[in-house]
């Protein structure tokens, strides 16, 4: 039992002494990592006390002939001595005391210790840092000043030689910008002033003023030239084309107020006048810009020109046929209603049929009214011939109503004499078509028309004749009348709808040759492609010439096709 006892004694006894070495072990362990830790921070605090801060700013000494960069010495030299003799000797001090706490096992307040220095030692690093990078901002700024003010004399001198080189395409305002890269060179001379008198706080701002001239500069050599000869030469010129033009389409009746011309012009000379103006004090602010909007102006102004003479040819052209057709349906109608007492007693004429009658009547007094308006219109120059083409057109498509209702009505009353008129108002019609058709084949001079032309010119004729030859017979067979007039009609129709659209075409195609011989000289596919299509156009295929013209045209500015339609018309015609 004794045994047992003293066995259960020995086995607790060794067991304690395991567990205390163990915690000694374990003890001695922690003293360790702390210890190290504390000559790790002794040796951070080391490396501040022997940081470059000093030597840096004892090269501050030899530039301190000025008062603000003495200023600057005597502030970083006050912050520097504060971390030698204030910051370090603090953290020295706190290192002692966690030494003690350390020394005493007190580890809790060692690691509260660590944790001070190491935020401490943080901050003293880093204002070290930032007062040695203010330090070297000066110190480095001669090799940095040197390397900048290279580059922007070599930016100069770039500037200066296209100058001298393009000096004639700045007229007048040659001298202002030799004033300025003066000025830009004085700049260059008080740089070196300042670097001499080591005021090197005023450095950087010298340089940021040359930068700023220069890029001024950069732009001045870009755009000046351009301005001088759009502002000078191109614009006033289209100006007085411009007015010369307008001067004398007003003379010639065209109402041009819709387009204000005089007063845009007026604008358009204060603006050049202004842009010159500023361009003598070098200030060029959108002047390009609103240089190229002008030009662009002048240019739609031409083209509107164009325009309005087309429009009037043709709404003269058309108001010549409505005016014949009109005439004729006012005879026909007139000479119906004379007769319409006899038509009642020769024929069975119900209600509806004499209704209709008076209903073309009265549409025709009305479109008569109208037209007449219209013509007034005309005469006074109240419209453009834009507005007057809308009007017309719409009266050409009620007459065409008319038309087709007294065509109706006289078919219902199936008279045999109306028929007779009604065929020989078409073939005066026919005749009209033919003669027009052939009248604007004259007024363009193509340089070849088709064979097939010839041939469907003379179908039309001899279907025309056989109208004649139906009228002359006696008695008229009003079937094979009415067959004769729809084929000769159809025909002429045909011939006129195809010389228009020939003509049309042949006068695209030249303009679009025309349009594009700005491009010639600089774009080596389309000079090509043009020459081409003059071809086409020489030997009478203009649909052909028209479609290679505007597709090469395309390619360097895109949606011409729809510019030069609307432009010059024919686009319906053209889209088919």
């Amino acid at each position: 039992m004794d045994n047992i006892l003293i066995m259960i004694c020995a086995s607790f006894g060794i067991t304690l002494i395991i567990v205390l070495i163990i915690l000694g072990v374990l003890k001695s362990r922690k003293k360790k990592k702390y210890k190290k830790i504390l000559e790790d921070l002794d040796y951070q605090k080391n490396r501040l006390d022997t940081s470059p801060v000093g030597p840096e700013l004892a090269k501050i000494e030899s530039y301190t002939n000025n008062e603000k960069l003495e200023v600057l010495y005597k502030n970083w030299k006050e912050r520097l001595n504060d971390i030698k003799e204030i910051q370090i000797p603090k953290i020295t001090d706190m290192l002692i005391e966690a030494e003690y706490s350390l020394s005493k096992t007190d580890y809790k307040s060692t690691m509260y210790k660590i944790a001070k220095l190491e935020m401490e030692i943080y901050k003293v690093r880093a204002t070290s840092a930032f007062l040695l990078n203010e330090i070297k901002d000066i110190t480095n700024s001669e090799e940095r000043n040197r390397a900048s003010i290279t580059k922007l004399k070599s930016k100069y001198r770039e500037l200066f030689e296209k100058f001298e080189e393009t000096q004639n395409e700045y007229g007048s305002f040659a001298k202002v910008v030799s004033m300025q890269f003066e000025n830009i060179a004085k700049r260059f001379e008080d740089f070196e002033t300042l670097m001499e008198e080591n005021e090197y706080t005023e450095v950087p701002s010298i340089l940021k003023v040359i930068e700023e001239l220069l890029k001024h500069m950069e732009v001045v050599i870009e755009e000046l030239p351009s301005i001088v000869l759009i502002a000078e030469g191109i614009l006033p010129k289209k100006i007085e084309e411009i007015m010369e033009i307008y001067n004398k389409m007003v003379t010639e009746g065209y109402p041009l107020d819709y387009l204000n011309v005089e007063y845009n012009v007026e604008e358009a000379k204060k603006k050049i006048a202004d842009i010159l103006d500023r361009a003598k004090v070098l200030n060029l602010e959108d002047s390009l810009f609103d240089l190229k909007v002008l030009t662009e102006y002048f240019e739609n102004l031409f083209t509107d020109f164009e325009k309005e003479k087309v429009i009037k040819s043709d709404y003269e052209d058309a108001n010549k046929t409505l005016h014949t057709k009109l005439k004729k349906i006012n005879l026909l109608v007139k000479d119906i209603f004379e007769q319409i007492d006899d038509l009642k007693q020769m024929y069975s004429l119900n209600e509806i049929d004499i209704k209709a009658l008076y209903e073309v009547k009265d549409d025709l007094e009305k479109l008569n009214e109208d037209y007449n308006t219209l013509i007034s219109h005309t005469s006074n120059h109240s419209f453009a011939y834009s507005k007057l083409t809308e009007e017309i057109e719409t009266l050409v498509i009620r007459l065409s109503e008319i038309e087709n209702k007294l065509d109706s009505t006289l078919n219902i009353i199936g008279n045999m004499h109306d028929d007779e008129m009604r065929a020989r108002q078409q073939l005066a019609e026919v005749e009209d078509l033919l003669k027009n058709a052939q009248k604007q084949i004259r007024s363009f001079n193509l340089p070849v028309i088709p064979n097939r032309y010839y041939v469907e010119l003379k179908e039309a004729k001899e279907a025309m004749k056989e109208i004649i030859k139906e009228l002359d017979k006696k008695p008229i067979t009003i079937e094979t009348l009415n067959t004769r007039v729809d084929t000769a009609r159809d025909l002429a129709l045909k011939l006129y709808g195809k010389t228009k659209e020939m003509m049309k075409t042949a006068m695209f195609a030249e303009m679009a040759i025309v349009y594009g011989n700005r491009y010639r000289s600089s774009e080596k596919d389309l000079d090509r492609n043009l020459t081409y299509a003059e071809m086409l156009f020489a030997k009478g295929e203009y649909k052909k010439s028209l479609e290679l013209s505007i597709n090469s045209l395309n390619r360097i500015e895109p949606g011409i096709y729809d510019k030069l339609l609307n432009l010059y018309g024919g686009k319906e015609r053209m889209s088919e």
